[in-house]
């Protein structure tokens, strides 16, 4: 299953893999040559597969939990001052995804969203500490009646040139469904109230949409 923000790519992609297979089988007389030029058009196909790939997530949801919103690793767990959106302190729990990763954005608790913006800007390298407030990037804010309001920020990355967001103000919506999309290797930030029980660990791995971050 793919996830609809990649369709038109693939679909240009295979096009474009398909001639330039057709166009080497009959302009390229050197078997080796021809060969190599086929498997690596292939590869990139694979490769642009993998990437748009939107496996299901079972999801249990719970006002209690806050859930990985993207898959990845966690790179940053630390107290930080909020100033776009709390304007006070929090706890910053940040996920880095390669391009390997699934890049599909999850939401990371049910609710609903009280704040949702874009902001353009710089495409420094998704671990950079000024990625947060320098980068292309969305802001969302989930209020959620038992765990109270949770922010998570899309971040693009060096190779990451548009990011999808589906957040919109007002509207209710349900922990691990569908917020968003990253395209090409990023970051989400998580800023959560000071009394949230961290429960992953520096340079751990999770998945979106099933491993809990906090509780």
């Amino acid at each position: 299953m793919f996830h609809k923000e990649g369709h038109k790519i693939i679909i240009v992609t295979f096009i474009l893999i398909a001639i330039g297979v057709i166009t080497a089988q009959f302009y390229i007389h050197t078997y080796w040559l021809k060969t190599l030029v086929q498997l690596s058009l292939l590869a990139i196909l694979i490769l642009i597969l993998q990437f748009f790939r939107n496996p299901k997530r079972s999801t249990t949801i719970s006002d209690e939990n806050i859930i990985a919103p993207v898959d990845g690793k966690v790179v940053v767990i630390e107290e930080v001052f909020e100033k776009e959106y709390f304007k006070e302190k929090r706890i910053q729990v940040s996920i880095f995804m390669s391009p390997i990763n699934v890049h599909v954005t999850r939401y990371a608790l049910s609710g609903i969203v009280k704040y949702s913006k874009y902001h353009p800007g710089k495409y420094l390298v998704a671990w950079h500490p000024k990625a947060s407030e320098e980068n292309e990037r969305t802001t969302v804010v989930i209020n959620n009646p038992g765990y109270g309001e949770v922010l998570y920020r899309q971040i693009a990355g060096a190779l990451a040139k548009r990011i999808v967001n589906y957040a919109e103000v007002g509207e209710e919506v349900m922990q691990g469904t569908d917020a968003g999309f990253i395209k090409f290797g990023s970051r989400v930030d998580l800023f959560l109230p000071l009394n949230a029980k961290i429960q992953v660990a520096l340079h751990q791995k999770v998945k979106g949409g099933v491993d809990v971050i906090a509780s």
